[in-house]
């Protein structure tokens, strides 16, 4: 309603600009002409102004601030977290990379486990609880990805997607400094997922720090041409991040099977289900 009558003013008042052009009124009553129709331009101005404003994505209130966070987390990446992960995958071996890489996924399985348990998904807690098993056994610690190689694939379950499955809704974007895309409900998930995480236990900080320090570079090496081609496809990339975030959440919730009619971005599955943050720790 608000477009239509935007539009019918603009009309309405280059009319009356057209029509000043093309009178012969004498000078006064052409001066009142012009004063009144600069008037109305102004006044026009700001309608549109309005308009432009109440066309805000009502899922992102708080865009001014998630904008000047991701700016922040951007500068974070170019400056520190990009040339350490690039610095990082050119010393480490192909095989060491992956063995660390499958180090901390095993670790996160017992999460995924846990979160299996609490969306009622009792076949896959049990797949998941024995791929846990098999690659902390037989994989060495979980370096070797055995479970794989048994057709126990690798899921991606997390605190965020069980909360969702129970019915609360993500609530309005936010962008996290250090984290990235997020919400509320995104902020219960991470701390749920650190309450998971047998890591957050060990008494010794050092060792902590630099466990999830290792794990955050090895994620952002594994991130880095997914990443670019986002940076690269995107026209906006603060809005392709947004919107990103939020299909890939639904497409986890969903477990791949969207509701008829949801579409996701036209990019590779496999890097829908990863984390779109250009900075993630865990």
């Amino acid at each position: 309603m608000m477009g239509n009558k935007c539009s019918e003013l603009w009309y309405v008042t280059r009319k009356s600009a057209h029509y000043e052009n093309n009178s012969e009124i004498g000078g006064n009553v052409m001066k009142q002409k012009r004063l009144i129709t600069q008037l109305g331009y102004i006044i026009l101005l700001a309608i549109l102004a309005g308009c432009a404003t109440t066309a805000k994505d009502p899922q992102d209130p708080l865009e001014g601030w998630n904008r000047g966070v991701q700016t922040f987390n951007d500068k974070l990446d170019d400056y520190l977290m990009k040339p350490v992960a690039k610095g990082y995958q050119w010393v480490m071996p192909s095989f060491a990379d992956q063995g660390v890489s499958n180090f901390f996924s095993n670790i996160n399985d017992i999460g995924v486990t846990v979160n299996d348990l609490l969306q009622f998904k009792i076949l896959q807690t049990g797949m998941d609880g024995s791929r846990f098993i098999v690659n902390t056994v037989a994989g060495v610690a979980g370096f070797v990805d055995v479970a794989t190689m048994i057709d126990l694939p690798k899921h991606h379950e997390d605190f965020d997607q069980t909360i969702g499955v129970w019915g609360i809704s993500t609530g309005p974007y936010l962008v996290l400094p250090f984290f990235g895309p997020s919400s509320p409900r995104g902020v219960v998930g991470l701390a749920g997922d650190a309450a998971m995480n047998p890591i957050s236990y060990i008494l010794a900080s050092g060792v902590v720090t630099g466990l999830f320090g290792l794990n955050a570079i090895d994620l952002r090496a594994d991130n880095l041409a997914n990443e670019r081609i986002a940076t690269e496809a995107a026209v906006d990339r603060y809005a392709f991040f947004k919107s990103a975030y939020f299909q890939q959440r639904k497409y986890l919730i969903y477990d791949g099977n969207l509701p008829e009619g949801e579409d996701l971005l036209e990019i590779d599955e496999e890097f829908n289900k990863d984390n779109l943050a250009p900075v993630r720790p865990y």
